[in-house]
């Protein structure tokens, strides 16, 4: 190469102009923004009522859509065979009692035998030793019988109850207030623990409201936060709801952890199997780098940031991330303070002069 021509190469490029930029510094804060997230309405409680004796549906007394409030009849069934087997269980507790009085009878007369013998052998040669000995054993022995016919009437009237608790299975009630959302048996349908269910009832006033949250942004989940969201019924409507169950366990499938909001419907605007559109936080557990948006240069081969040290540009590769406000988080070798162009651009080269 001619040593002139290198000469003039040289020159050029130690006079690089000077470039005017605006520099900001590098910001460090903990991230809070929001990010649009799915939920499902689920009911607060759900349950399938089932017969839990065998019988025929006498009546029904509610329908799909139907409003019960907790305790209110809502199905009547008959079993004849019941009805006969309480009879039977309360004669054996009239049996169990007029022995036992029979019992009782006999144990006061023994006892009054035992009594006048007693009082007798105080009179020396009146009666023997053995006839005091045999009166004696037999009150006892009657005592036993007495016990034993209290306890056949005890054993009779548990049976009693028994079978009129299972009466008490032929009514079905409402175990908390909701409305019907299934109704699966009619008048002179045969139900019992093994026929499937009859009605399925489903407490709507409260929702739970579960939302699969990313496992990016899990760590701002807070117990208690309140979250605003939206449903396609009402799009001119704000509701909100508020975090009560977290389940603290990532799903491996989805890589989301579920969250459970607590949302009161009184006014019956919202419904189970809504899908509903969330604003929800996210907020960093820990500190993170901000420039604005215009200071991160994208070129097809790097993505990067200009810091500007004692007066020169230095190309910075970074990693851009979530963007909040008109600045976006990056990661990099950046620090605290630098000082980074505003509006930056790949004309500002690696090492040229700035002003």
């Amino acid at each position: 190469m001619n040593p002139g021509r290198l000469w003039i190469v040289l020159a050029v490029a130690g006079a690089l102009p000077a470039q005017n930029a605006r520099l900001v510094k590098v910001e460090s804060k903990a991230v809070h923004r929001t990010v649009l997230l799915t939920g499902e309405f689920l009911p607060y409680q759900t349950v399938d009522l089932h017969a839990r004796v065998q019988g025929f549906v006498e009546s029904v007394r509610v329908d799909r859509g139907s409003l019960v409030k907790q305790g209110d009849l809502l199905v009547s069934l008959s079993a004849p065979e019941m009805e006969a087997q309480a009879a039977e269980a309360e004669a054996k507790v009239k049996t169990a009692e007029s022995t036992a009085s029979e019992a009782r009878a006999k144990l006061a007369a023994a006892e009054s035998t035992y009594k006048r013998l007693q009082a007798a052998s105080a009179t020396e040669g009146a009666i023997s030793g053995n006839e005091l000995v045999i009166a004696k054993q037999a009150a006892e022995a009657q005592r036993d019988t007495v016990r034993a016919a209290e306890s056949a009437i005890t054993a009779a009237q548990a049976s009693v109850a028994a079978v009129r608790k299972m009466q008490q299975y032929l009514t079905i009630s409402a175990p908390f207030p909701g409305v019907i959302t299934e109704r699966l048996a009619h008048p002179g349908a045969l139900a019992g623990p093994g026929t499937g269910p009859l009605l399925r009832l489903e407490q709507v006033s409260r929702l739970r409201l579960v939302v699969a949250v990313p496992e990016a942004n899990f760590a701002g989940v807070r117990a208690g936060a309140r979250v605003p969201f939206q449903v396609s019924a009402h799009p001119t409507r704000t509701f909100e709801g508020a975090v009560i169950r977290i389940a603290r366990s990532i799903d491996q499938r989805t890589r989301t952890m579920p969250v459970e909001l607590d949302v009161q419907n009184t006014s019956g605007a919202l419904a189970p199997g809504m899908y509903p559109q969330l604003n929800w936080p996210v907020r960093s557990a820990e500190k993170v780098l901000l420039v604005p948006l215009t200071s991160v240069v994208r070129t097809t081969e790097r993505v990067f940031v200009i810091r500007v040290r004692e007066g020169r540009a230095e190309w910075v590769d970074v990693r851009a991330g979530a963007r909040e406000a008109g600045q976006v988080q990056v990661f990099g070798n950046l620090a605290e303070g630098d000082a980074v162009v505003r509006l930056a651009s790949d004309e500002i080269r690696d090492g040229t002069p700035v002003r």
